[in-house]
């Protein structure tokens, strides 16, 4: 598929990829379960889980809070740098229902393509 939608906290992502006639949905937590304190592993854990998801998709929109977007930013370009130039945008919004997350991605990709001169794919 074509695109994707992630809306990211710091426990699991919903992730959604789309073309005009179909939806997959996933959701992903991190693998690992570590102690109580041990977040840090848990969310690295989720981050690399997340880029094996959507590394074969050319466009993808990463949504959340400013603070997970930040860090799952920061883990693409540090840790996934091939996947970086694949991630059109990153913006912090609320969780969403599916319909929802889905709907606001369809608009920001028909923006974000024709700005880029690009068709959307069928």
């Amino acid at each position: 598929m074509f695109h994707a939608v992630v809306h990211l906290d710091h426990h699991h992502a919903q992730v959604l990829h789309f073309d005009a006639h179909q939806v997959h949905a996933a959701r992903i937590d991190a693998h690992e379960r570590h102690s109580h304190g041990d977040t840090h592993r848990q969310e690295q854990a989720l981050y690399e889980s997340l880029c094996q998801a959507l590394q074969d998709t050319p466009e993808v929109l990463v949504t959340g809070s400013h603070v997970v977007i930040s860090q799952f930013r920061h883990y693409v370009e540090s840790h996934r740098p091939k996947l970086a130039p694949h991630i059109a945008d990153y913006r912090p919004a609320a969780e969403l229902s599916q319909g929802q997350l889905l709907a606001m991605a369809r608009q920001f990709f028909l923006a974000h393509d024709r700005m880029a001169g690009v068709p959307t794919p069928s």
